[in-house]
């Protein structure tokens, strides 16, 4: 089979279970990127965290699959929240593979923008090597991949790096030098999230603070956490023995484990060690929690947190490219 330029496929979400969504789980492709398999997608559809809805495909002349978009969100998720899977059959020629998951991208945008959305969902593309830009493969099916965001509008890319923390990997050691206490006041966190934000190299939300000003990216961030499936009271502020804020600490989780969440320290008392307490404070948190897979993430150019990750016993898993609307 072949995918002629000139050949308009036919984009659609799946109706619903059946053959048709069937098809689409089917979809195969050689490619060394991670797909998600019909198994899992199955799975969380039970839990809704997929939905027929948030499922597309481009369909050929001949009722072929040609390529796929999977959408994710919580069970609770009003809108999709990810795009987790892009996938196109090897029968598509490398030129086609940009302009015809892009048309999709943009198909389903439009539907979710139609239902409410204010925003599309951003796409993470996950589970990459840390050498992925050694192999000829994996650079080739990164490449089509950016080229379908950016023509979906999804034209700013962050690298993260994902650690992970298990109990084969020793606690690390206890915080000494900072008090952390519980604060009622989502308040208190907000102010506390403005400050730790001061020269932040997190490129989110320098992102956000350019097109929105500090505040209200502060705001989105605090709220984002409080719809997380962590607990709220499991947040704490952390302050050194004269009573003056050192920065904060906010456990979270997913729908799939236990999370480091949000931390920082404020300008003043950076290079003294104190995310690494505050790291440690999380991390034991959660392991007295039980809990058997701490994750995190931070970007490629957020040294010193990766360095903090390491030294916590944390280790990179892998790499992710996640590629967002502009916040303007």
């Amino acid at each position: 089979m072949t995918f002629p330029s000139t050949t308009a496929p036919r984009l659609s979400a799946v109706p619903g279970p059946g053959a048709e969504l069937d098809r689409v789980l089917a979809l195969t492709s050689r490619e060394p990127v991670w797909r998600l398999s019909a198994d899992s997608y199955r799975a969380e559809a039970a839990e809704q965290q997929y939905r027929p809805e948030w499922t597309w495909a481009a369909w050929g002349a001949d009722g072929q699959v040609l390529a796929r978009a999977l959408w994710w969100g919580q069970s609770d998720s009003t809108h999709p929240l990810a795009l987790d899977c892009l996938a196109v059959v090897d029968d598509v020629p490398a030129v086609d593979r940009a302009p015809l998951t892009a048309a999709l991208l943009r198909a389903g945008h439009d539907a979710f923008r139609g239902a409410g959305a204010d925003a599309p969902p951003l796409y993470n593309l996950m589970r990459l090597p840390e050498s992925w830009r050694d192999d000829p493969k994996h650079v080739s099916a990164v490449a089509w991949r950016r080229d379908a965001a950016r023509l979906a509008g999804l034209g700013v890319e962050v690298e993260r790096l994902q650690f992970e923390w298990t109990p084969e990997s020793p606690l690390p050691a206890a915080p000494q030098r900072l008090i952390f206490s519980p604060e009622p006041d989502d308040e208190a966190f907000l102010a506390a999230m403005l400050r730790v934000a001061e020269g932040t190299l997190d490129a989110h939300t320098r992102e956000g603070e350019a097109a929105h000003g500090p505040e209200a990216t502060a705001r989105e961030s605090l709220q984002f956490y409080l719809d997380r499936p962590g607990r709220r009271e499991w947040w704490r502020l952390a302050h050194t023995p004269d009573g003056a804020l050192a920065g904060l600490a906010i456990p979270s989780a997913t729908p799939y484990a236990r999370n480091v969440g949000y931390l920082g320290v404020v300008p003043e008392l950076r290079g003294r060690g104190h995310v690494s307490e505050i790291l440690a404070a999380i991390t034991r948190f959660h392991a007295a929690d039980g809990a058997e897979r701490i994750t995190a993430t931070t970007d490629l150019g957020n040294r010193p947190m990766a360095a903090a990750f390491t030294r916590a016993g944390y280790r990179n898993t892998d790499v992710r490219l996640i590629f967002s609307a502009p916040a303007d």
